[in-house]
């Protein structure tokens, strides 16, 4: 990773601007990473199936804090079909360069669990795990 995605990194890790809580939101869903013990929840508005809010909190560590705020702040006025797509290609496009292989599940759990969010609120059946968004 070079030095501009390390220091973006470091700065939405230690200031995240939509960690926190919507209140009434259209879903919230809740994920863990079990391989580190990361754990979020994602909360979402959805405006005629556009991402209009978008909100987390959990026990994240520092990959996973900054990754899902940069993440949360890209997918605003995306729609959901087009979130259900994302992969870690795109997350590391969004912070600007490659996390080790070993902190790529920190870097997508925000993607994961907003994608699950969007299939349970959909409800077409569909529950995505690691392998579906680190191709």
């Amino acid at each position: 990773m070079n030095a501009d995605a390390s220091a973006l990194i470091l700065e939405y890790a230690k200031n995240p601007p939509n960690k926190g809580i919507i209140l009434n939101p259209t879903f919230s869903y809740s994920e863990k990473n079990r391989s580190c013990g990361d754990s979020i929840t994602v909360y979402l508005i959805i405006k005629e199936g556009t991402i209009a809010d978008f909100a987390f909190e959990g026990d994240t560590a520092i990959v996973t804090t900054a990754a899902a705020a940069i993440f949360g702040e890209s997918i605003l006025g995306m729609r959901m079909e087009e979130v259900l797509t994302l992969t870690y290609q795109d997350i590391s496009q969004m912070i600007g360069g490659n996390i080790s292989p070993k902190r790529q599940m920190a870097a997508c759990l925000g993607l994961l669990a907003t994608r699950n969010g969007i299939h349970e609120y959909l409800k077409d059946g569909i529950t995505d795990d690691f392998s579906d968004v680190i191709l």
